[in-house]
């Protein structure tokens, strides 16, 4: 069968790749076209447009390149139509994909949504449009089933595609060597991947780095700078750049410092105690907290239903309040009740396999 994939952000370009895996282990005579990055197109078929050049962060952004996304979207209509696939899979990316959901719907192609938009933290109605534009829908996240469910929506469960990314991964022996770490207390800092995330987030997470003098910092750096980019935020601290290798140094790390999102529940997974931050543009920020109805913005909270994590966010995202909160979970009470949480985590995420069942599901109702 053709299947129609669409991702665009590097997360999902990462979990498109390992759906792809998944849906040529159920069908022998899977054929591909997509809008992802390198991952996906590792596994073959066809790429049509790169993630590069579809992913906008914030409110603000999104306005700056409105005529961009529009020519996307033009672009992939007009790639769906031409290719006349048996099925569109669409990979969160929420303000791009729920267009496409609506059009795909209108043109007789049957839909399917991995990775549920975040329509419980804002604008719950869409649920409506959701229902109608789109025919199966895999959430990642346990508590998404009862969401919908309120809403009259039957969707499907299907586990976490970390959980099976954390449970393919073989630890690096030498990664302390490579790195040339000694044996101290590592603590991660994990500043994000885009440019806006990291120049707003890793000078503040920098600013405790003197208060531990017998710890060794080092930061999840993406692979889209250079260490030129990352040296001239870092200054002359003590600090190591390790690029491609997130995972090895949340397997050694002692704490974290992460900025909200996906790393978040990564974080948690492997373990390590965090301290969550964020930082967005002041009119982003404004827009979000009029129209934002959650308690929580980490993953690991709003799946708990509870604080487990601390957030520090905007003007709480401070040097005085980091480095307080930093000091909770490198020992004592506060880091002990924490990875006590992480344990009940664990058990509500359930086991590995999310991109398998997808895979099977989607087939099922293709064929």
């Amino acid at each position: 069968m053709k299947y129609f994939l669409i991702a665009g952000e590097a997360s999902g370009d990462l979990h498109g790749a390992n759906l792809m895996k998944a849906l040529k282990a159920e069908d022998s005579h899977a054929e591909f076209n997509y809008f992802g990055g390198d991952k996906m197109q590792a596994q073959g078929g066809q790429l049509e447009k790169h993630y590069r050049e579809m992913a906008f962060m914030g409110f603000t952004e999104v306005v700056l390149n409105l005529s961009t996304i529009a020519r996307n979207l033009k672009f992939c209509k007009a790639a769906i139509t031409a290719w006349q696939p048996d099925v569109v899979v669409l990979i969160d990316f929420p303000g791009f994909n729920l267009k496409i959901a609506s059009f795909a719907k209108t043109k007789g192609f049957k839909v399917c949504y991995y990775i549920s938009p975040k329509v419980w933290a804002w604008n719950q109605k869409r649920v409506l449009k959701i229902k109608q534009t789109v025919d199966k829908m895999f959430c990642i996240l346990p508590f998404e089933v009862d969401f919908y469910k309120k809403w009259g929506m039957e969707v499907s469960y299907v586990g976490n595609p970390l959980l099976d990314e954390i449970a393919a991964f073989k630890a690096n022996g030498k990664f302390r060597a490579e790195n040339q770490i000694g044996q101290e207390k590592i603590v991660a800092l994990l500043p994000g991947s885009r440019k806006q995330e990291i120049e707003r987030l890793l000078p503040a997470m920098l600013t405790v780095v003197q208060d531990y003098p017998d710890y060794i910092f080092a930061v999840a750096a993406a692979p889209t700078f250079s260490s030129d980019y990352y040296e001239q935020i870092i200054g002359n601290k003590r600090v190591k750049i390790v690029f491609n290798d997130t995972y090895n140094l949340l397997n050694v790390a002692h704490a974290a410092l992460v900025a909200s999102g996906t790393a978040t529940l990564e974080t948690a997974l492997f373990n390590v105690p965090q301290v969550v931050v964020y930082k967005g543009g002041t009119i982003s920020i404004l827009i979000a907290r009029m129209l934002v109805n959650i308690k929580f913005i980490s993953l690991v909270n709003l799946i708990m239903d509870k604080r487990v994590v601390t957030e520090l966010i905007q003007e709480d995202c401070s040097a005085i309040e980091i480095k307080k909160e930093l000091g909770m979970i490198v020992e004592g009470k506060g880091r002990t009740i924490m990875l006590e949480n992480y344990q009940d985590l664990r058990e509500i995420m359930g086991k590995p396999g999310a991109s398998e069942a997808t895979a099977r599901l989607i087939y099922k109702f293709t064929k």
